[in-house]
């Protein structure tokens, strides 16, 4: 439970929750997130994310035409668990036009990668315009009946997460229709460290749209200050942008996430893991999608069945249609068991290029590329350099890129 820090606060909360329990035939999603997505730990009490602050960024959107990009993340805690920002800024009669959604969707429930469709959502009537089918970046068009732009995504802090790439986009298009943009923070999980090879501007893609490292160390709203101070909008451009900070986080503090930020980061273990274990998907190799263990495993048909004694069988499930390795006994190491990691490592990708059985079946080179941000990484581990002596090519990135991030933290 999030303790509200002065009676406005609680007051307008309060309202929240009492609408939410008045009018069940609008929140059935919110009951069912709330019932299969809360498990035993809550958030540390004191943490106050930014959409809870109604108090601060209430009044900078009464009497504007709103547009909101959100998914299943974008909540506001109370005293029963939690209802949705979009539901609850309706009921506080704010004017809400229309809902961007981003990878996966606005209700959290469709594949990586897969395209989402435009559409009205069934809870609200509001239309959703989609930011990952026809278009990644609102059209100008879209936003020629709104005021003010909303935007509030939980972030895991890992370059190839596309909600980075989505919140450029949505500054991009604000910035040249002259919209402001308001981002409510939340903490990132993977904010104490930075890490992983820096993406390289000949490769920049969806997956990686800036010269940052892998894992990057910022909240949403930190890394939203950088996108626009260094100029990284199209043409040199800078939105009109407002960051609503968190209260009582800092980096080094471990953070739950209560709701699945997408359908394969089902708890804190994959979401520590995502980072090092995120580079197999520019492999062949399966990552745990088509478990119930995604990103809390990895394995294949063709790695060396005596060097892994566990093994599993991906199949078809909630956010994998078609796992890789799909129905094949895949070898290879359970790390469900992982504490929270404080780097990023290399070790298990290293480890299954060694063990794999035909070497020609394992990287795909242009996603690995993607997600590495450069070319140099796959070779690296083909000619067999070790950790050590591929994370020394980095260094000199990482200090240049910690230098700027610096100037844009707003947590200790």
């Amino acid at each position: 439970m999030l303790f509200l820090s002065n009676f406005k606060s609680t007051v307008l909360l309060s309202f929240l929750i009492c609408a939410s329990c008045g009018n069940p035939s609008k929140n059935t999603t919110a009951k069912t997130e709330h019932t299969t997505e809360i498990p035993a730990k809550t958030p540390p009490e004191k943490i106050k994310v930014a959409a809870n602050r109604t108090e601060v960024y209430l009044p900078l959107l009464r009497g504007k035409k709103i547009a909101v990009v959100a998914n299943q993340t974008s909540v506001i805690f109370n005293e029963k668990g939690y209802t949705h920002l979009v539901d609850s800024l309706l009921r506080l009669q704010m004017d809400i036009k229309k809902v961007f959604a981003p990878e996966h969707g606005f209700r959290g429930k469709a594949d990586a990668g897969e395209n989402v469709k435009d559409g009205t959502d069934t809870q609200t009537g509001l239309p959703i315009k989609s930011l990952h089918g026809k278009h990644r970046k609102p059209t100008q068009a879209q936003l020629k009946d709104i005021d003010l732009v909303l935007f509030d995504i939980q972030d895991v802090g890992v370059r190839f997460y596309t909600y980075i790439a989505t919140l450029q986009l949505v500054m991009e298009a604000c910035a040249e229709a002259g919209v402001p943009v308001i981002i409510l923070d939340r903490p990132n999980p993977n904010a104490h460290y930075i890490g992983g090879p820096t993406m390289e501007a000949e490769h920049t893609n969806f997956l990686g749209m800036t010269t940052i490292p892998l894992v990057y160390g910022m909240t949403i709203g930190e890394y939203g200050k950088m996108i626009n101070e260094e100029r990284w909008l199209a043409n040199g451009k800078k939105a009109d942008l407002k960051v609503i900070p968190l209260e009582n986080w800092s980096r080094e503090m471990e953070y739950h996430l209560v709701i699945r930020p997408s359908p394969n980061l089902p708890n804190d273990t994959a979401i520590t893991l995502y980072p090092s274990l995120g580079l197999f998907e520019g492999t062949n190799i399966n990552a745990g999608r088509g478990t119930e263990f995604q990103f809390q495993r990895y394995g294949a048909s063709f790695l060396d069945t005596t060097k892994y004694d566990f093994s599993y069988v991906p199949k078809p499930n909630f956010g994998s249609k078609y796992p890789k390795e799909e129905g094949k006994t895949c070898y290879g190491l359970d790390l469900s068991k992982t504490p929270r990691m404080n780097q990023f490592t290399l070790k298990w990708i290293l480890e299954a290029y060694k063990n794999c059985t035909d070497k020609s079946k394992f990287f795909l080179t242009d996603g690995f590329t993607k997600h590495a941000g450069t070319i140099k990484l796959q070779k690296q581990i083909e000619e067999g350099l070790s950790e050590a002596a591929i994370k020394l090519t980095w260094q000199a990135d990482l200090e240049k890129f910690d230098k700027i991030r610096k100037q844009y933290l707003i947590y200790d």
